[in-house]
């Protein structure tokens, strides 16, 4: 793909150049009309003055590792030895991550090293994760390659993904592309529609805790705050999900939840990436947190939401009153796009948890009308990336960019001239 593109982008970019002047823009997308972020890196096309660095094909990045590096043969999976640390990429309070290559067949990949207590042993939030995730087999859920189990250390050895989408945001501030939005938010609400069926909930969704590839792959990662809803269990713990990412109903003190945890989530995500700010940035506590909701949906009742007065942390009085907002009033990029865009918003977001819509309706939402039909008869272990278009960013001299898409390896259409 990024080879063909740099090969025809070239090819292209005078006549394109020629053919199109600035101003003449797709207006059914005023973003269009600024500036734009690049998109993914390796589908930049620029003039390069200097060596390549690291990249998936040279995974050692042109240098030689003769002294600590060896092909062997005849190692096993499931052996520390088989894999190679190259740099710490992350760390938090149980697991530091890894970026690490396997001395069996060469490939990169990231090494989550979970640390063992001995009077705890193997925490069990780990236990859940492998076990959930060794029976999930999807191309928009992280992979998980191998587990090694010593006296020290439990690691977990995944397929590695390039960056995710909290880092992704960072790099390009202010929302992402509406056409890069809508692509990862089919991918994120494919992967909550895989698992959703096989009734098991992440529980824990946030941007950092979905990788992206630079192909623009979107794969769902970090299980363990995951249940799965087919072992018995009367109640769930209302202490998950990220504060800003967590729905009003659980924190609200509701433990009887189901998917709609996971798609309330996803909702709040859709709109940091087209704000480029999260959607509902609490600070303090929970009751803040839900300040900031009832500030957009407003503050419910027993009339808009049965069964509310029942809920532990639910008290009106200690709310300031609110009136429900439209949203392209609070989050002014939808008003800057089709109406569609704002409806899955709102089926998304919607107050009472049975009336939020599921993953797999929302994948059949005319907001996603404009993508390749091919998608929708991808199978489980298939990318989208396959058939859908990938807009490439091509830059062109110091005051202009134009954005080319592709589709399926052929150029599919011209957007626009940018001035940057």
């Amino acid at each position: 793909m990024c080879l063909f593109a740099s090969t025809t982008l070239s090819l292209l970019s005078v006549s394109l150049f020629s053919l199109l002047k600035p101003g003449q823009l797709d207006e059914a997308d005023p973003s269009y009309s600024k500036p734009q972020p690049h998109w993914f890196h390796t589908l930049q096309v620029r003039r390069l003055t200097v060596q390549r660095g690291r990249s998936n094909s040279d995974p050692m990045g042109g240098k030689s590792f003769d002294q600590d590096f060896q092909w062997k043969t005849g190692l096993q999976f499931g052996t520390a030895n088989s894999y190679l640390n190259l740099e710490k990429i992350g760390e938090g309070t149980y697991a530091t991550v890894y970026k690490g290559i396997s001395r069996i067949n060469g490939h990169l990949v990231a090494l989550k090293v979970i640390r063992m207590k001995t009077e705890e042993g193997v925490p069990f939030t780990a236990i859940r994760e492998a076990s959930l995730l060794k029976g999930l087999k999807h191309a928009n859920i992280v992979l998980l390659h191998d587990i090694i189990h010593t006296k020290e250390a439990l690691t977990f050895v995944f397929e590695y993904v390039q960056t995710d989408l909290a880092e992704y945001m960072k790099q390009h501030p202010g929302g992402l592309h509406s056409y890069n939005v809508r692509i990862f938010m089919f991918q994120l609400l494919r992967g909550l529609s895989y698992i959703h069926g096989r009734r098991i909930l992440h529980r824990d969704l946030k941007p950092q805790n979905l990788l992206i590839s630079y192909l623009g792959e979107l794969k769902l990662a970090d299980f363990g705050l995951a249940r799965s809803k087919s072992i018995p269990c009367q109640t769930y713990s209302s202490e998950v999900v990220t504060l800003w990412y967590r729905p009003p109903d659980v924190l609200l003190g509701s433990t009887d939840y189901s998917t709609a945890l996971d798609i309330w989530g996803a909702g709040c995500i859709f709109i940091e990436m087209l704000q480029g700010t999260p959607a509902f940035p609490g600070v303090a506590d929970v009751f803040e947190q839900l300040q900031k909701i009832w500030a957009v949906v407003g503050v419910p009742t027993e009339e808009t939401w049965p069964g509310v007065n029942e809920l532990p942390n639910f008290r009106p009085e200690w709310f300031q009153p609110c009136e429900p907002q439209q949203f392209r009033n609070v989050w002014k990029r939808l008003s800057q796009l089709p109406y569609k865009t704002e409806d899955l918003a709102q089926q998304i977001l919607m107050t009472i948890p049975r009336d939020r819509i599921s993953a797999q309706d929302a994948l059949q939402h005319p907001y996603f009308n404009t993508l390749p039909p091919p998608i929708m008869q991808l199978r489980d272990s298939e990318c989208m990336c396959e058939c859908v278009c990938v807009c490439v960013s091509l830059h062109l001299n110091k005051t202009h960019n134009i954005s080319i898409y592709l589709c399926n390896k052929n150029v599919c259409f011209v957007t626009a001239i940018t001035v940057t």
